[in-house]
């Protein structure tokens, strides 16, 4: 029998988008209907790549050099879907890579089912947004990406609070911000099927960041530290970016997110042209 870390290596080393959602699906479904059937599929460990997988397209070019486009037109829209469809392939291999990274820590059971149907609702918007783009005459691949996507995962990659800090509740957090502003652009250009599919998204999304501070917070119990204290020097040490307001309180509250936790950081982000100290 094959263990679920081996599984997720077997995801993270496929390189054909939808091939790798196939594989996604495939082993999530056979994860939990072990699990219903009394007869749980092992963890074990394994060893994963330190990238993952990745088809010949996109090209993949240093986040300065993505060309920008205006979401006003139509190839504006194709390019920010093209955008989406890049970071939720990303997510497939971020929710399967942290269970193959760290299948050396012990973890309640629930913290694999969590991350398991969290890939598998990846692969799910990742071929959502296929279909968009396919309906739109292009496709995944077509333009150039963004090519920083992986480095929370390589930066966190012996820190499970690192991992969590960064990933669920960092960078899926930006998406509950941003993600209603994108659907009110595909609304205005009447595009029912990308509306239909980044709600899809935009829903489930609160759900993964939820898990990431659901297991984050679990961790910092069981060793008797201050989550927010840790949250804090976590992100200050591993996130690159900036943490930009305005923030979605409300969704970002319903999965677990209080404002102490990223006001904070948002406030020591210099303002855009201030001198760096």
């Amino acid at each position: 029998m094959k263990t679920l870390t081996q599984m997720a290596v077997e995801v993270l080393t496929t390189a054909d988008g939808r091939a790798k959602c196939a594989l996604s699906q495939a082993h999530a479904a056979a994860w939990f209907a072990a699990r219903a059937a009394g007869t749980p599929i092992p963890v074990g460990t394994a060893a994963p790549p330190a990238h993952p997988a990745r088809p010949a397209q996109p090209e993949l070019l240093d986040p300065r050099d993505v060309p920008r486009r205006r979401p006003g037109s139509p190839q504006g829209r194709i390019a920010l879907l093209h955008a989406v469809a890049h970071i939720e392939l990303n997510a497939v291999d971020l929710h399967w890579d942290i269970i193959a990274r760290f299948g050396h820590v012990p973890m309640p059971p629930g913290f694999y089912d969590d991350w398991v149907k969290s890939a598998a609702e990846e692969s799910r918007h990742f071929n959502l947004i296929c279909d968009c783009l396919e309906a739109m005459g292009s496709h995944y691949g077509a333009l150039a990406a963004h090519a920083g996507m992986w480095r929370a995962a390589s930066d966190t990659a012996e820190d499970l609070f690192g991992r969590l800090a960064v990933v669920p509740m960092v960078l899926e957090a930006r998406g509950l911000d941003v993600t209603p502003g994108m659907i009110e652009i595909f609304r205005k250009a009447g595009e029912t099927q990308a509306i239909a599919a980044l709600e899809v998204i935009y829903a489930e999304e609160v759900g993964h960041v939820a898990y990431g501070s659901k297991w984050f917070n679990w961790l910092c119990g069981r060793d008797g530290l201050d989550p927010k204290d840790v949250f804090h020097d976590l992100v200050r040490r591993y996130f690159h970016g900036a943490l930009k307001p305005p923030f979605n309180e409300e969704k970002r509250a319903e999965a677990g997110l209080p404002p102490d936790f990223y006001w904070p950081l948002a406030d020591e982000t210099p303002p855009r042209g201030a001198p760096k100290t």
